[in-house]
């Protein structure tokens, strides 16, 4: 049984679910058979950085993974737009004016700090009417996207200058942000462009950070391949647990935890109410909500006991 994260650092020019496709064929190669596999959250192709791939059991967990804050590296050139608002587009509107950095700071404190209203861009996996939002934009189609509310956590400055990538005269800002779900960076820099009165797109996308996987624990294509080569799978795979290190951890005896595999309600546990999950020792049992002292489960995993595995 394979269960447990890989957290690739995904490089420039690979989808998502190539990605996945990746882990399936270096696992099939090593001898794992057919396993479980999916993404923790779509990360563009011209974006790079980290991919939770979860494995097996920890599939139960990827809903989890596309509901957890993320953090960025971006970098925004502005004077131009383009279609899909990033360096693969095709330019769509111009403008001479370059905003002061001074201006940059303020807007983005002043707008983009909090809720905020975003227009995903056209060209993403969005559903729109049964088809993906960039299937219907590279069909020639005017995409009406739907307005979202999307949580800005914090803002740092990482480098700014003069060197563009089609004008040399041109200002660019590399940033750093913190988002809730759902917010797509492209479409922050249109807008923090369009608030400045001028255009901008994309010419660097990187993920830092998706929920509590950083970079820190990525591995890259290259390293994932080995396994496939026959490098031990230990070496690049985190357990199921790595991924809920943000919500607190219920101790079970025995047969408390037999009864939480069976999705049994127990009654009378002395702890808060809210999320946690249970292990059984080393074991995850599942993931659990308590209420008034009642515990439910909300999803299981099906792991083998302690004593399986002594």
């Amino acid at each position: 049984m394979v269960n447990g994260w890989i957290i690739l650092d995904k490089p420039h020019g690979l989808g998502s679910t190539q990605a996945v496709a990746a882990v399936k064929r270096n696992l099939r190669q090593a001898g794992y058979g057919k396993v479980r596999v999916g993404h923790g959250g779509t990360l563009d192709p011209l974006a790079t950085g980290v991919l939770p791939i979860a494995v097996g059991e920890a599939t139960k967990l990827a809903g989890r993974m596309l509901d957890a804050s993320k953090e960025y590296e971006f970098t925004v050139q502005f004077g131009r737009e383009t279609d899909t608002l990033d360096l693969e587009g095709k330019v769509i509107a111009t403008n001479d004016y370059q905003p002061g950095f001074g201006a940059l700071e303020k807007v983005i404190e002043d707008h983009f700090t909090g809720v905020i209203e975003q227009v995903p861009p056209a060209y993403s996996a969005l559903m729109i009417d049964g088809q993906r939002a960039y299937d219907r934009a590279r069909g020639g189609e005017s995409v009406d996207m739907p307005t979202r509310s999307v949580t800005i956590h914090g803002w740092e400055y990482v480098a700014k200058g003069f060197v563009g990538e089609w004008d040399a005269s041109e200002q660019y800002a590399t940033l750093r942000v913190r988002v809730s779900k759902g917010t797509y960076i492209r479409s922050l820099a249109r807008d923090i462009a369009h608030a400045l009165g001028t255009v901008g797109h994309v010419t660097m996308l990187r993920r830092l950070r998706a929920g509590p996987f950083g970079l820190a624990v990525a591995i890259s294509l290259d390293k994932l391949n080995e396994v496939g080569l026959g490098a031990a799978l230990e070496h690049v795979i985190l357990p199921l647990e790595a991924g809920l290190v943000d919500i607190p951890a219920l101790d079970l005896g025995s047969e408390e935890a037999r009864a939480v595999r069976q999705g049994r309600v127990l009654d009378g546990l002395p702890f808060p109410d809210g999320l946690y999950w249970v292990r059984s020792g080393r074991v995850p049992v599942a993931l659990v909500k308590l209420s008034g002292s009642v515990l439910t489960v909300a999803r299981g995993f099906n792991l083998p006991d302690v004593a399986e595995q002594e």
